[in-house]
């Protein structure tokens, strides 16, 4: 914590703007702009090291969400720096079962052993019951994995000789369960992806072997840890806040909250305006200002939990993708635009490659009150200066604004 950024005591008060520079610092948002090219050090150091896991999510029509959270942060980089952290030695992301499907440091792996082993109990229902219905055909695939990963599910659903036996292997949805089974219990790994479609292979030809060697903790331990994790990648939080980062169960997260407060590892803190009971992590920041400007993706580890981005920000924010078209109100694929401290604006955009445009399907302002407030027309211009950025990144040559919204006219207006 620096000098001119007030360490809260315990139980101590905090202002809602203080929460929320808090949360925005200990998501990296409150940096100074990096004065070098964006390497593998500086997304781990300013993205990984903050968020903590990048959750992976197919849909494609902007950029694929786990490349957006570095952008947010550091702005233009090169994709392929986060897959070399995610794929090549020395490897310093896997994925697996995070927030949701993640990417996550190598370093994690040992703490979240309890969830692989309790995959009979916990994985979703179809894998389970392909791993109770059809135990050989679960074996038969790792076998198969492990003499000739890494494979994708259809290259192993789909070969001429399985086994001697002429044709296709079995049903391609049951060796898919079975792999997503196997990854839920961690024999098997994703040794990476092409075109989005993950080749799996056994963890001793992936994870590094001074991880795969490291004692597994204690269940309550890897839980409190992946809360530590949690804490410092949200600054301020709530018990759910905390629990949904990794997803932990309930019963046991209340449990492993109340061990950390009690070791002093969390700090009970009344936070202005927020009903529950809240947390800070020790050694939060509390900046005094936040000038940032990013368009936030909507798999950003900063809008994960719904309620906590309304307390935070005041804005009700929606994943709209699953909603059918007449029902959706401001869009299919929706950033919010963080200017300064606050989400002052919402975009719905499209990565049009044919026409090498970055298209505007909607913009909307956040309807923010108080002084501070900024007027349309600078919402409309720091907008427009992220949008150029994010399509220069994309490889687009243009922003073209195509939609409505109330913000819309003073988009168009600052496009000029």
């Amino acid at each position: 914590m620096s000098p001119s950024s007030p360490r809260p005591r315990r139980r101590e008060k905090l202002s809602a703007a203080q929460a929320r520079r808090v949360a925005l610092a200990a998501q990296g948002f409150a940096e100074p702009p990096l004065e070098r090219e964006v390497d593998a050090r500086a997304l781990r150091a300013r993205v990984v090291d903050r968020v903590g896991l990048i959750q992976i999510d197919s849909v494609n029509v902007l950029q694929r969400a786990h490349y957006l959270p570095a952008f947010a942060r550091l702005g233009a980089y090169d994709t392929n720096a986060l897959d070399k952290l995610a794929h090549y030695a020395p490897r310093r992301l896997f994925e697996y079962w995070g927030h949701e499907a993640s990417l996550i440091p190598v370093e994690l792996h040992p703490h979240l052993r309890w969830r692989m082993r309790r995959a009979h109990d916990d994985a979703w229902g179809g894998m389970r019951a392909i791993a109770r219905d059809r135990p050989e055909l679960v074996a038969a695939v790792l076998e198969d994995l492990r003499a000739r990963g890494p494979l994708t599910a259809a290259q192993l659903a789909h070969h001429d000789e399985p086994r001697g036996k002429k044709g296709p292997w079995w049903d391609w949805s049951d060796v898919k369960r079975s792999l997503e089974f196997l990854f839920w219990s961690g024999e098997i790994t994703s040794a990476r992806r092409r075109r989005f479609e993950r080749l799996y292979d056994v963890p001793e030809r992936v994870i590094p072997a001074k991880v795969l060697t490291t004692p597994t903790p204690s269940d309550e331990e890897a839980q409190r840890e992946l809360l530590r994790v949690a804490a410092r990648s949200l600054g301020v939080a709530t018990a759910t806040d905390l629990r949904d980062y990794f997803r932990l169960p309930a019963a046991e997260a209340k449990d492993r909250i109340a061990e950390l407060v009690e070791s002093g590892e969390l700090l009970p803190v009344a936070v202005e305006g927020w009903a529950p009971d809240a947390y800070l992590a020790p050694g939060a920041r509390i900046p005094r200002r936040v000038e940032a400007r990013a368009l936030v993706g909507p798999f950003d580890s900063l809008i994960w939990e719904r309620p906590r981005v309304e307390r935070l920000f005041g804005m009700r924010y929606r994943i709209e993708i699953y909603v059918p078209k007449p029902q959706r109100v401001h869009g299919y694929y929706v950033l919010p635009l963080l200017l300064g401290d606050q989400l002052v604006a919402r975009v719905d955009l499209k990565a049009d490659r044919a026409a090498s445009a970055l298209l505007v399907q909607a913009a909307h302002a956040e309807p923010l009150a108080g002084a501070d407030a900024p007027p349309p027309g600078e919402i409309a211009e720091a907008l427009l200066a992220e949008l150029r950025s994010m399509a220069s990144w994309l490889g687009l040559d243009d922003v073209t604004i195509v939609g409505a919204g109330d913000l819309a006219p003073a988009l168009t207006k600052a496009y000029g």
